[in-house]
């Protein structure tokens, strides 16, 4: 009798076969994030943060603001890409929240015609007609994109579909249109295929930048980015820029320009 008992009050009975509470609770919070996020799209509670990269050596010159998108519930609480890009990124909704970046950042330019925006985008978002009707639709509005508009493309992104990454740069960079490779050292490069790009900047992985002035494995790193990125002719960006010293550093070590909470936190507005 005890042996039925203990069956019949096992856990393990009044779960479904090769269910996982955790992995329940993981299904569902990521089920709730792309409601939120596609309730958000649907109803234009999306907006634009920016964080300057600046020059250099001459931290307040700015060469570019990088976009980050931003989304909102009902509330108003704003939650951060970082909390639903891993998610949605290779979905129809990353392809969705890469159109509305874009056409966000096309209005900032409208009304601030003079500043430089670095705008994130999927490769796969490259062949997506949404995605493309908006470039299309500023391009053809008069909007000065040439010289002020950058598209930052991810170094897995771009090395997954480098073909045609390197023929829409073929298309876009005689309109002036400008390229960031971003994650630079942290993803999957091809130096093969590397030189067939087009990239006018190579952003050096946050991984290799944070404490970058105390740690001797990173700074060989850092340093062989730095000349591979002016070997294929490319502006070297540090990225997750936290402290002087590693600013220091880096300014020390060749990098061109330097993006970073030290510099700057992203805003709604410059």
């Amino acid at each position: 009798m005890s042996q039925v008992l203990s069956m019949d009050l096992s856990p393990q009975s009044t779960e479904p076969t090769g269910s996982d509470p955790l992995s329940f609770a993981f299904a569902s919070r990521d089920a709730d994030i792309l409601e939120l996020v596609r309730s958000a799209l649907a109803a234009g509670r999306a907006q634009l943060a920016y964080q300057p990269a600046v020059i250099a050596g001459t931290p307040k010159r700015i060469a570019f603001h990088e976009t980050l998108i931003r989304v909102s519930d009902e509330c108003g609480r704003v939650i951060p890409a970082a909390h639903f890009m891993p998610i949605i990124e290779e979905t129809d909704l990353g392809r969705q929240i890469d159109a509305a970046s874009l056409e966000l950042a096309m209005k900032m330019l409208k009304h601030q015609p003079r500043v430089r925006l670095s705008v994130n985008v999927s490769a796969r978002s490259l062949a997506d007609w949404d995605w493309r009707r908006q470039l299309e639709l500023g391009l053809a509005s008069g909007i000065s994109l040439r010289d002020h508009l950058i598209f930052e493309i991810s170094e897995t992104s771009a090395m997954q579909l480098h073909e045609v990454v390197i023929r829409f740069m073929e298309e876009m960079h005689p309109k002036g249109l400008s390229f960031a490779l971003d994650g630079f050292g942290g993803g999957q490069t091809s130096f093969r295929h590397l030189r067939d790009f087009f990239f006018d900047f190579a952003k050096i992985d946050k991984s290799f930048v944070k404490d970058v002035h105390q740690d001797p494995n990173n700074q060989v790193l850092v340093e062989a980015l730095i000349t591979v990125a002016h070997q294929f002719e490319m502006f070297a960006v540090a990225d997750g820029v936290e402290a002087a010293e590693d600013a220091r550093f880096l300014q020390a070590t060749g990098i061109d320009c330097m993006q970073g909470f030290h510099f700057g936190v992203p805003k709604p507005s410059f």
